[in-house]
């Protein structure tokens, strides 16, 4: 080979691998996230992440979180979201695909905020066998009502919010959550929520709610009326007459459990635990003990108790401009890679 054939050729390696490499780095980017833990008390553990609401901006507050998590505490962690597929794009009110929940193999914990989802069943087989399992979850907002299968032949059709079915009453939300749907407690997009964090919750000695201090979120209360009485109620909360902290509570209006911890099951499988709360639009996320709520759940159903304090970092990662949350307000045209 001559000089110029080799130069040439020399080139034309140079030029296809830098077209590769950026190529296959960024596979990941196409229909989920993730970010590699590295040293810390996570390390070795993997946190999935499932964003798939169409109002309360999920798809912008799974990534924020998983980055605290990765990036502070070494947990290795996925975020999923609604795609659509015939764009590619994160469209949160396409309600029939969540790809790659079969990460959910080595997932330690799923963190998900989901609505009215009706996934093709390959998919829900991967949350059936996580579920079945046995390992913890944390459920958020609406989470309460995260299926609505339009199918009555499939057997996922007993897990639909408002399911009839005998013994599967509620459907998921009911039956493994600890409630489904019920309705506004609050007035949505008028009232906000204060987390009575002293004097009124529950257990107030639980490892969750170590250096939890104040929660007030802008999304509103949901009621709840069927909560089991096995869950353990860790903070009710009441409305607040406006959407700002400085809003008075609203003590004509009852209070309403808004975080919860609880044991779950499916039939055949092994019994976990669950962190439930009706708190998790993307605004809430801005607020610093609605971090550390979420981010002590982890520590505390990975059996992680004793490294709960006061002064873990829940500071975000990179920046966090979270979007009011409404039907239809989501960023039009997202991809997954925006979020790199």
């Amino acid at each position: 080979m001559n000089n110029i054939s080799f130069r040439f050729s020399a080139i034309l390696l140079c030029l296809v691998l830098a077209l590769t490499i950026p190529y296959v780095s960024a596979q990941s980017g196409n229909t989920f996230l993730r970010y590699e833990g590295k040293d810390g008390s996570g390390k070795d553990k993997h946190v999935v992440l499932i964003a798939g609401d169409d109002e309360y901006r999920s798809e912008e507050s799974m990534p924020m979180m998983a980055k605290i998590l990765s990036t502070h505490y070494g947990f290795t962690t996925t975020v999923l979201f609604p795609i659509e597929p015939e764009t590619g794009d994160i469209v949160p009110s396409f309600q029939n695909n969540i790809p790659g929940l079969e990460h959910l193999k080595t997932a330690d914990l799923v963190i998900m905020l989901i609505r009215f989802r009706d996934l093709p069943l390959d998919q829900m087989r991967h949350l059936e066998d996580y579920f079945q399992s046995g390992k913890p979850f944390i459920a958020l907002r609406t989470s309460t009502h995260p299926f609505a299968v339009k199918d009555q032949s499939s057997p996922f059709y007993k897990w639909n919010w408002n399911s009839k079915v005998n013994g599967w009453e509620g459907g998921f939300g009911q039956q493994i959550v600890g409630e489904t749907w019920v309705a506004h407690h609050g007035i949505h997009k008028s009232e906000g929520t204060r987390a009575l964090v002293d004097g009124v919750n529950a257990d107030a000695d639980h490892p969750i709610l170590r250096g939890i201090d104040d929660i007030w979120a802008p999304t509103d209360v949901y009621s709840i009326k069927n909560l089991p009485p096995d869950a353990n109620v860790l903070l009710y909360g009441q409305s607040t007459a406006g959407m700002t902290p400085e809003s008075p509570l609203m003590w004509d209006k009852s209070i309403m459990p808004i975080a919860w911890t609880k044991e779950y099951s499916l039939e055949g499988g092994k019994t976990g635990r669950l962190m439930g709360s009706t708190l998790g639009s993307s605004l809430d996320f801005q607020v610093e003990d609605m971090r550390r709520l979420v981010l002590n759940s982890v520590f505390w159903l990975l059996d992680m108790s004793g490294e709960i304090t006061p002064e873990l970092s829940v500071d975000i990662v990179g920046n966090y401009e979270p979007t009011m949350f409404g039907f239809d307000s989501f960023r039009k045209g997202m991809k997954v890679v925006d979020f790199k």
